[in-house]
């Protein structure tokens, strides 16, 4: 999905709003439906922190559906019907070992409350269209689409060796991939204009195929008769890691520019 290119985001707008958000903890043990649980945030990558430091099992117990990468920025991962899937830049797709860390990922136990099928052929930017009918722009939530792909562009990162490049440089080299004739899900997340740099303002999106053999974070897509569900009810737990990368990172200066290039790709805007 598209997003605004003028999308000012400074350290104070960022760190001020995760203090904000960090006030809300989670009951040991409990699941909370409608809660997106993200460890780290967008403008960490950015920055090129890179360092897995937390466990995938961590993250498997705040849900069963999301998106993130992996330590040294180790491909992406899809999680969907609480399977999660390792999609490397080689093609590989394995099942995500509980050990495995990352330095971001965003999940959360996905409950519809809005079920839409749209009987057309969509273009990226139409399907747009109509999710943004359907929930508001103001609000976190979670969203998957459904159905056969006539075409479907992804990515897949490649891992990076320190010293760490910053994410506009790591994705340069990116892998991009354009799968034809394919049925899968996209799974993903919104985020509102006034949380860019917690994660992506707009729409952060990775794709599954249905034989769980390919997929990647999506550049571009039509799609045939979508099923589009959503859970516009999701908040926020954000999880910061007090590392020493982290807490000695300026994250000083707007990095709007850099997110839509290193998250929308060539000709492409941030999703």
């Amino acid at each position: 999905m598209t997003s605004s290119t003028d999308r000012g985001v400074s350290s104070d707008h960022i760190l001020g709003f995760a203090r904000s958000l960090l006030s809300h903890r989670v009951a040991k043990g409990r699941h909370h439906p409608h809660e997106v649980f993200q460890t780290s945030t967008l403008i960490s990558l950015i920055e090129g922190l890179y360092d897995g430091n937390v466990a995938y099992r961590t993250v498997m117990g705040h849900g069963d559906f999301g998106v993130g990468t992996f330590n040294a920025l180790d491909g992406e991962m899809v999680a969907l019907d609480g399977s999660f899937f390792h999609l490397r830049s080689d093609g590989s797709v394995t099942p995500v070992a509980g050990d495995e860390l990352t330095p971001f990922a965003a999940v959360t136990w996905f409950r519809p409350n809005i079920d839409h099928a749209e009987p057309a052929t969509l273009s990226r930017e139409e399907c747009e269209q109509v999710v943004h009918g359907l929930a508001s722009d103001n609000l976190f939530y979670a969203l998957r689409i459904d159905g056969h792909f006539p075409s479907m562009r992804t990515r897949t990162v490649s891992k990076q060796s320190k010293p760490y490049p910053r994410l506009v440089d790591a994705s340069a080299s990116q892998t991009t991939t354009t799968l034809t004739d394919t049925t899968g899900t996209i799974v993903g997340f919104h985020t509102p204009d006034y949380a860019q740099g917690i994660g992506v303002a707009g729409y952060h999106l990775h794709f599954l195929s249905a034989d769980h053999g390919t997929g990647g974070h999506v550049f571009d897509f039509t799609v045939d008769a979508p099923r589009i569900r959503i859970d516009s009810e999701a908040e926020l737990h954000l999880s910061l890691q007090a590392t020493h990368e982290f807490l000695s990172t300026s994250f000083a200066g707007d990095v709007s520019a850099e997110i839509t290039k290193s998250e929308g790709g060539p000709g492409i805007t941030a999703g």
